[in-house]
């Protein structure tokens, strides 16, 4: 394999693993309990779509944005961890009752896209290979292989109906409660060390 395809194997599988596909998975089926399987497969396009635009974002602009605001990672630690946590409480002691067109619209890009997709480690790691890459033939091959990850972990997404119908209603309900209990749990690691490094800096 030549120097350009260790490259794109080495951002694709960095990235695939770092976007938690597995992870997103249970989530997505978390939420999207009450959806049918094409309002789900709409909302893994949007998903999907999200998650590339902030990828790309953090990828070209991410230290800027983050200078111009005067926003750290930490401080993104905090909010999303935040964020990620009310979503959590929602899937544990969550209703029956199916969510309104707009929230179903909505979840594509808070939570799922952000943070659940693209957390602190992912926008960390943008953020790292943004400032470090400088040849112009690693921009590109970077790009490729970053949105190579991301549609990846759409497919997967783009699946889910047929994976719910291995599991079944009821799997479903479980995955969205064990989901939950460790989305709260990852909620908490990722505010408690951003306060932690941020106390740190102080």
């Amino acid at each position: 394999m030549d120097i350009y395809g260790d490259f794109f194997f080495h951002i694709w599988i960095k990235f695939f693993f770092l976007l938690t596909p597995f992870f997103v998975l249970s989530a997505f089926l978390a939420m999207t309990q009450h959806n049918t399987s094409s309002e789900r497969r709409t909302l893994a396009l949007r998903v999907t779509v999200a998650v590339l635009v902030a990828c790309f974002t953090l990828y070209f602009f991410g230290n800027t944005l983050f200078s111009l605001f005067g926003v750290t990672l930490d401080s993104f630690r905090i909010g999303a961890g935040c964020l990620l946590f009310l979503s959590a409480v929602h899937m544990v002691h969550g209703d029956d009752s199916p969510p309104t067109s707009e929230r179903r619209e909505a979840i594509s890009v808070v939570p799922l896209a952000i943070p659940v997709t693209v957390g602190p480690g992912t926008t960390g790691a943008l953020l790292v290979m943004g400032a470090e890459i400088q040849q112009t033939w690693q921009i590109f091959v970077g790009c490729a292989a970053l949105a190579t990850a991301v549609v990846c972990v759409g497919v997967l997404l783009f699946s889910a109906a047929s994976i719910e119908h291995l599991i079944g209603k009821k799997g479903i309900t479980i995955l969205s409660k064990l989901t939950g209990l460790f989305v709260a749990a990852l909620a908490a690691q990722i505010v408690f060390t951003g306060v932690k490094n941020f106390l740190m800096i102080k």
